[in-house]
This record gives C-alpha cells, structure tokens and sequence, in this order.
C-alpha cells in the first residue's frame, strides 16, 4: 500500500520538478524564489502533501471503490494546496502552477482543474497598487487618463494584471500594469508577429495600452459552439502555427497555456483566428537544433527507429532517447515504433502515457538535465499544446503530426538550397521536396478513409512510394 502511496504522491513531485527545471534552466526565477520563506512555504507544503497521501489511502482496499473515491479527495485537497502555494509565493511559482494546469493530457483531473485558475485569475494587485504604479509611470491620475476604467481587471497573471478602459477620444483599451514588485524582464519586445496594437505615447516600462482584442479561450469549447467555431480547424491552425515557429523560423512563443490564445470569428470576414497574448517568453532557436529537431521528427513520424536514436542522441537524450521520443510526441513506445502519424491515440494509450509517467520519473528528470536549454522551453511549449489538444477533444487525430511533418519537410528543403549554388541541385531539391508534400497529402486522405479499400490501397502505395531516408 505505501508503495501505491508513493506512486500517487510522485505526480506532484514529477510536475513540480520538471516544471521548475524548465524554469530554472532557462534562468527565468524570480532572484527572490530562494528566500527563506518563500522555499519554507514549498517545503512545508510538499510535506503535508506527502503525508495525506500515505496516511489517507493506507488503510483503504486498493482498487476498491471507496478506494477510488478517497484519492480522488486527496487529488483535490493536494491541488488546492499546491494552488494557494503558488498564490502566496506568486512569481514563477505562478507560472509553474499555469503549466500544470494546462497538462489534461497527463495530470489527474483534480490537479488540471484547480489549478487553471491560474491562467487568468492569479492573485491581483490591489486598485491602489494600480493607481500608484500608473501615477509613478505616466505622471497622471487615472481620472485624468481615462474617461473610465474598469477596477476590476479582466484577468491577473503572474507578472501583470489588464484592465478594460476607454480614452478620452472613445477608444477602448486593454490596459496591462506590472505589479508593483515585479523587476523588469527584458530591454525590449520581440514580435514574431502582428500583435493587438499599442499605444506608445501612453506607455511605459510597467504600463502598456493596447488595443481591445475579445475572443473566447483556446480550450473553451462551449464559447466555440456558440460562436459556431469548428475545434478540429483551432487544433489544426494551433498546430500549423506552432509548426511554423519551431521548424521554419526557429522563434518560438513559449507560454501558449489558454489564458495566452484566444480564439474569435473576425468582425468583418468572419474568418476563424487565433490570437496570441503575452510575447514575454519567446526561444530563438539555433540552426544545429533546429534542424536537427526537424530531422528527429521526421525519424518519429516515419517509425525510422535508426535515426530515431541518432538525432535523438544528437539531441543530448543519450541511452535514454525511447523515452525521450515518448516525452515529445506524448505517445507510447508501441506507438512510436509503428509511427505516431499512422494511429490515433486510443483511452488505453492515455492510461498508459499517465502510468508511465509517474514511473519513469527519475529517468525523466536525468533526462531534463542532459538536454539542451533551448529543449526544456520546447518540452514545456508541448506540453501546453497536447494539453489543449485534450481540453478539445482534438487529441485522437493525427493531423498535428502531419501539419508538423510538412514543416519539417519545408525546412529541410529550404537548408539544402542554401547550401547549394547549382541550379540543378536546387532543382531536384525542389522535387524531392514537392514529392513529399504529395506524399503527406495522401497520408492525410488515408486518415481520412482509413477502414475502406480505398484507404488500404493509399497506405499500401504510400509504403511502396516512401523514399529511402538520407
């Protein structure tokens, strides 16, 4: 039974622990996240949640129902614990329990769901902590800025906090104010692309005025149904997007938890877009690692196991590289070595990815510690993705894998072109590659079909056709 305990009890202590990796890896703590109390406050409640898990369950029937019901409690009064440390702690403790949240596809629900709240209703700063930062920073009263402002903020994060208002010339704004004691995070903003509009001459280091973008989170399937938005087409789009940002341009937005993509019809084209928020956690990506990422899934999606292993070790995993393959794609090694693109992910597989995870944890974090930097933001960027794949119901479909494979194909085209001046090199370059693109549109029709005669002709003429990697 402790063991049993045990196992339960490494769920926390596997997410806390890689999801602090990432951060600290990257160097993105708070200077203060050291402090006495403030690690007083994680080790105290690391302890209790150790102890309700072995003292609760020690006396229940594993498997049983009440059993069932009893760690379901334990889940939640743990999450919530978790929940209110990373409240008191704020900071990147907030940030932390943001990624957890986000994690549907691994975590128990208990922990998914009480922790969400994080994305957008983290702790606030008070109207006067606003009032004082706005007067330090803008040299006005918010009366005098504003003809109104909306006391309470739309939504508070770990960093800053918006409030909706309207300038005196009519124009609606989202206003973002750091909280007072946040130090500032970087010189300068990077954009991969359009933003919601600014207001400079209204802004400052801690102040910044935006224009009004509304939309539904990017998980919220009801606002989806409502407004008539096909989930399938927003996991789709998300996973193009995201494709296009790691393989093609190597600059890569890595915060997309829900609070930070929106989704809405466009006012005047009715067109289905997804709106990005919070450019304040971006990687750029080195050319060695990006094409080397690009090779790798490549290897995964085609079950080319031999290299596989070579990019994967390229990649620093090392001996450990069938579990670092399973940790990107979210897939089992079963699936793995028949090809991720070729099989939806089943409710058995997902029972699985969840018992091994818990399992495998001091691999995983061996792991964590032998990768490049550049990787532990890509992990976590995955992690919200397959997180939101879930919260949509969109996960069973392969379609993400086949979106990332053009991107890879693209890529890698685009490399060997430049490595080229002879025109007829760069010729049979640009065939070979129209060539696979062909062949992942006719894998993309198999999915579709799959089942009929049709799809097993497709799949049989894919193998035939499949090139010989080089």
């Amino acid at each position: 039974m402790a063991r049993r305990a045990l196992k339960i009890i490494s769920w926390t202590s596997m997410a806390l622990a890689s999801s602090g990796f990432y951060l600290y890896s990257n160097k993105y703590l708070d200077p203060n996240d050291f402090g006495a109390i403030r690690i007083g406050r994680a080790v105290a409640t690391t302890a209790v949640i150790s102890y309700d898990y072995l003292t609760s369950l020690r006396s229940v029937p594993y498997g049983s129902e009440e059993y069932a019901q009893l760690k379901s409690k334990v889940h939640r009064r743990s999450a919530e614990r978790l929940r209110e440390l990373c409240c008191a702690n704020r900071g990147t403790f907030i940030k932390v329990g943001q990624h957890l949240g986000a994690l549907d596809y691994l975590l128990p629900e208990e922990y998914t769901s009480t922790l969400k709240v994080l994305h957008s209703q983290a702790p606030q700063s008070s109207m006067q902590e606003i009032q004082q930062v706005i007067r330090e920073d803008l040299g006005k009263e918010i009366q005098d800025l504003f003809q109104s402002f909306e006391d309470t903020p739309l939504g508070a994060a770990s960093l800053a906090q918006v409030h909706k208002a309207v300038l005196y010339d009519g124009r609606t704004v989202a206003v973002k104010v750091q909280h007072p004691k946040v130090q500032a995070q970087s010189s300068k903003d990077i954009l991969l692309m359009e933003v919601p509009r600014i207001y400079w001459e209204l802004s400052t280091r801690r102040v910044l005025l935006m224009e009004f973008v509304e939309g539904g989170q990017v998980n919220d399937k009801a606002y989806m149904e409502k407004n008539q938005i096909d989930v399938n087409e927003i996991s789709q789009q998300l996973g193009r997007m995201y494709s296009e940002m790691i393989f093609v341009n190597g600059f890569v937005h890595c915060d997309p938890h829900p609070g930070n993509v929106l989704v809405r019809k466009c006012p005047g084209t009715g067109k289905v877009e997804i709106i990005l928020l919070d450019h304040g956690l971006y990687q750029i990506l080195t050319d060695k690692f990006r094409l080397d990422y690009c090779h790798l899934w490549q290897a995964l999606i085609k079950a080319d196991m031999k290299r596989v292993k070579k990019y994967s070790q390229r990649l620093g995993a090392g001996d450990l590289y069938p579990l670092f393959a399973c940790m990107l794609t979210a897939r089992s090694w079963d699936s793995v070595n028949k090809g991720i693109g070729r099989a939806p992910v089943t409710a058995n597989e997902d029972v699985e990815i969840r018992n091994n995870a818990a399992t495998y944890l001091p691999q995983i974090s061996q792991l964590l510690s032998k990768v490049p930097r550049q990787m532990l933001l890509i992990l976590k960027t995955n992690d919200l993705l397959r997180g939101i794949e879930t919260a949509l119901s969109a996960r069973a479909s392969a379609s993400s894998f086949l979106s990332m494979s053009r991107c890879c194909t693209r890529a890698l085209a685009a490399h060997k072109k430049k490595k080229t001046c002879s025109l007829l090199r760069r010729t049979q370059i640009s065939l070979e590659e129209s060539l696979s693109l062909w062949q992942i549109n006719l894998h993309e029709l198999f999915l579709r079909v799959r089942g009929s005669w049709l799809g097993n002709w497709i799949f049989a003429l894919l193998y035939w056709l499949s090139p010989t990697p080089h």
